[in-house]
């Protein structure tokens, strides 16, 4: 458990991709099929009410702050990224640290146990298989025990994808809705003349493929950012590591048949996400939420962060 949430901590937005791959799924389901069974499953996400409340959000934003739908859009991602993810990345980083702390007093009353075990083994007669049951039982009753003690199970440390990911794709889903008319006819119209730049139709793919390649450049870059951190990776976040920079790439051709809304605001999502995971590493910020020093903490976190990224990508010998 605990490997899973330091691995739900490495890339931080980047597992939104996960939930940009329930997106597209159901864009796909939004077109007709034969037995009609895939339609009437998008169209109740589509309808759902948490979809509803986020165009009812987005529409209030926007004619709140008077900006072009564009702006909206990209305020909209970055206020909800503020105000509700942010505060639990910061809870995240707390739990996280407690837990790296607690690593040391775990591996030390392991061993005493294993000791403990060992010797009332010799004097039971137990088999090999029967002193490693006793270990492992007594060893997550104590490791329970400490998580209890600590306030930081570490099934607390996932909340933020819990909450981030569904929060994602309703407000995605809400801008698919928007770009096709579903919610208002009045509002597909603003939407066809609300972008800016190249991408002046928020209800068209971007044709361009800038905003999707640059979607994908930056979910890469959030992926090896976290994946240079110096704390030794196991397999499982090795393989979750392989993954989510697979996804990044399959990502790319995915935002270019969505409308623009919907790619803007997974860019401005992830570049969002990115800073706010960055600014969660400055030692000033980590006081500042109360997330206590591990062994792992660096005092020039984003020096470091530049030196790994330049080492592992130079071609000097």
């Amino acid at each position: 458990m605990w490997r899973l949430a330091r691995s739900l901590r490495q890339g931080g937005s980047s597992w939104q991709l996960c939930g940009a791959a329930v997106v597209r799924l159901t864009v796909a389901a939004g077109s007709p099929a034969p037995n009609g069974s895939p339609g009437r499953w998008y169209e109740w996400l589509a309808q759902s009410i948490p979809v509803h409340w986020a165009e009812d959000g987005l529409v209030a934003l926007q004619a709140a702050a008077g900006l072009p739908w564009w702006a909206a859009i990209v305020c909209g991602g970055a206020l909800l990224r503020s105000a509700v993810t942010l505060p639990l990345a910061a809870h995240q980083g707390r739990l996280l640290a407690k837990l790296e702390n607690l690593q040391p007093e775990i591996k030390k009353l392991a061993e005493q146990l294993r000791y403990e075990v060992s010797v009332r083994g010799r004097q039971l007669g137990w088999s090999e298989k029967v002193a490693r049951f006793h270990f492992k039982k007594n060893l997550r009753r104590i490791i329970t025990e400490l998580y209890i003690r600590d306030n930081c199970h570490p099934f607390k440390a996932t909340l933020l994808v819990w909450v981030q990911i569904p929060m994602w794709v309703c407000v995605s889903l809400a801008l698919r809705n928007c770009s096709v008319g579903a919610l208002d006819s009045e509002v597909q119209e603003q939407f066809s003349t609300g972008g800016t730049l190249w991408f002046t139709d928020l209800t068209a793919p971007d044709s361009t493929w800038i905003m999707p390649v640059s979607l994908g450049l930056l979910n890469l870059l959030i992926v090896e950012i976290f994946a240079s951190q110096k704390l030794e990776a196991s397999r499982f976040q090795k393989l979750a590591t392989n993954f989510l920079r697979v996804l990044s790439v399959v990502m790319v051709p995915v935002a270019a048949t969505v409308p623009s809304s919907m790619a803007l605001y997974w860019l401005s999502s992830s570049f969002m996400g990115l800073c706010h995971n960055l600014l969660l590493r400055s030692p000033t910020v980590r006081r500042l939420c109360c997330i206590p020093r591990t062994k792992s903490d660096s005092d020039t976190p984003y020096r470091d962060i530049v030196a790994a990224l330049t080492t592992k990508y130079s071609f000097k010998k």
